[in-house]
């Protein structure tokens, strides 16, 4: 069985997310879902989320292509993410593209970014909801 991880924040959740997911879930078998915690948001990347982190991960178990959502609460987890949970590939946007090559040699697991959805962010939304 191949496993897969991504991460992400997933406040407010949009066809952009989806699409990351599916494309990630076809990279193997099982996927695993590192979803950012509220602290981790607000302290180590300063947003704050419109939903809480209870209501994100609920909205994340309800996406057919998500077998497992863990918390995120930090950056340096990842590698022991991969190897706690067995993990295969890793899987990010491309907005990352880089940043993670690193966890390809401190871990055995392929490092691929796929690209985002051009047209939708959450960025996005909540721009435009700001403009009405």
């Amino acid at each position: 069985m191949k496993r897969v991880i991504t991460y992400g924040t997933f406040d407010l959740l949009h066809y952009g997310h989806i699409n990351l997911l599916r494309r990630a879930k076809e990279q193997g078998d099982y996927l695993v879902v590192a979803l950012s915690t509220d602290e981790f948001n607000w302290d180590e990347k300063q947003k704050k989320c419109y939903f809480s982190y209870e209501k994100r991960k609920q909205l994340l178990e309800a996406i057919r292509y998500v077998d497992l959502v863990i918390p995120e609460e930090g950056w340096d987890q990842k590698s022991s993410d991969i190897e706690l949970y067995h993990i295969d590939k890793f899987v990010m946007g491309d907005d990352w593209a880089g940043k993670f090559d690193f966890l390809q040699e401190e871990t055995d697991a392929e490092v691929i970014y796929l690209p985002r959805t051009p047209e939708v962010s959450t960025t996005q939304i909540k721009n435009d909801l700001k403009l009405k």
